[in-house]
């Protein structure tokens, strides 16, 4: 067998395990965003086509890649991070990335999914001689860890396209790794060319921390067995305090309502009348789910018009009272037209309300008794009484069993 023989040999077998690591991939329930960029010298798209060409001609991407966003020029990447780097290529930046990435994936998932959020940015060969390293930097972000690493390359070393093909392979193997997936394939860095790695892991008290000071917008704790496709989701938000009965069958009849989704409960860390619950809170109310085997998401999002925002497309299922609220000018500092304004971005988002007859000021009512401004009505849809018509109050029962807040 020649030389020519050999490579051609070598590149098969390179491939076929690139092929089978991104089969892995695929198969695993890891669903990725990535935000990959060229970073200071912004280097063209193409030195990330490799990997993005892997990942999405083998069957099966769909399931893994939610996203994959390249923010090519210098405004771009200023509108993503939402400020003006000290350094287009750097690992911060590419940290940067992979935690807004992965707050991406959080919003775009299937309920329940774990999600990773990905970074790169690089500085690699281009047509004129460069005067820095030829480098890249590479950040991975899941629930429980954040990895980091960067690779500078022998100068002069190796053409633009084998540059190219060693940041995929990196970006490759960066994936699998957060996906639980071997990779087998080989590098090819030479013995000088050392990756500077750094890995950091997050305890649940940890991730709940970076939830509250809203490093994370959002914590899924998938405890229902009664998994879903379907993306949209019913979502019923409450403090919680304690989970109850009424709250069990309210979901549950809201889902026969909506006929389709994902039921779950939401409990904000962050109240807009009293302090943030504290993690040893939440986890006490977490502990109620895992009881009864039903999901529940932790955000930090108190108001129901940022709730939308953070689950486009939901129905939220609330109570007459939350209703009644929802559209009275008073909380929206008097003024219908803010009402009318907030209520209506709700409305674009794709949310709907599905409300439940409540006590009102001493007296049951339904959505039926109050005035809805005619450009909302469809976003409210009605339960009838004789679907659900308990009301049964957290704060009763706190008095009633003589429960502290």
């Amino acid at each position: 067998m020649n030389e020519v023989e050999e490579e051609d040999k070598a590149e098969e077998m390179t491939d076929a395990c690139i092929r089978a690591v991104v089969e892995s991939i695929h198969s695993s329930p890891t669903q990725a965003v990535l935000y990959l960029s060229g970073g200071a010298s912004l280097v063209s798209l193409f030195c990330l086509l490799p990997a993005l060409g892997w990942l999405m001609s083998v069957p099966g991407a769909s399931n893994t890649v939610l996203e994959a966003v390249v923010p090519y020029s210098r405004m771009s990447m200023i509108q993503l991070l939402a400020k003006i780097p000290a350094q287009y290529c750097s690992q911060q930046t590419a940290d940067e990335m992979a935690l807004l990435a992965y707050n991406r994936a959080l919003k775009l998932s299937s309920p329940g999914s774990p999600v990773l959020g990905v970074g790169f940015t690089g500085s690699l060969a281009t047509t004129r001689p460069k005067l820095g390293d030829h480098r890249f930097h590479l950040s991975t972000r899941t629930s429980d860890q954040h990895w980091a690493s960067t690779v500078t390359l022998s100068k002069g070393l190796r053409s633009r396209d084998q540059e190219e093909k060693i940041s995929s392979y990196f970006l490759l193997k960066a994936i699998a790794n957060a996906c639980k997936v071997s990779s087998t394939f080989d590098s090819e860095l030479i013995e000088s060319e050392v990756a500077d790695d750094y890995v950091r892991f997050f305890d649940e008290d940890q991730q709940l921390e970076q939830l509250i000071n809203g490093q994370i917008c959002f914590k899924v704790y998938p405890f229902s067995s009664d998994m879903s496709n379907d993306d949209r989701k019913i979502i019923l938000s409450g403090s919680f305090n304690p989970l109850h009965d009424g709250h069990l069958k309210l979901l549950e009849a809201a889902t026969s309502i909506c006929g389709n989704g994902y039921p779950c409960f939401e409990l904000s860390a962050i109240n807009a009348d009293k302090p943030p619950l504290s993690i040893s809170e939440i986890k006490d109310r977490v502990l109620q789910f895992e009881k009864v085997g039903k999901t529940v998401i932790i955000s930090n999002q108190p108001y129901f018009y940022k709730k939308a925002e953070l689950f486009p497309g939901s129905a939220f299922v609330v109570g007459a009272d939350t209703a009644v609220r929802l559209i009275n000018p008073k909380y929206y500092d008097g003024s219908c037209d803010m009402m009318l304004k907030t209520l209506t971005g709700c409305k674009r988002t794709g949310c709907t309300f599905i409300v439940a007859g409540r006590n009102v000021d001493g007296v049951f009512k339904v959505l039926e008794d109050f005035d809805i401004p005619e450009v909302l009505r469809d976003m409210f849809v009605s339960i009838p009484a004789e679907r659900f018509s308990m009301d049964i109050s957290s704060t009763q029962i706190r008095k009633g069993s003589g429960m502290h807040m």
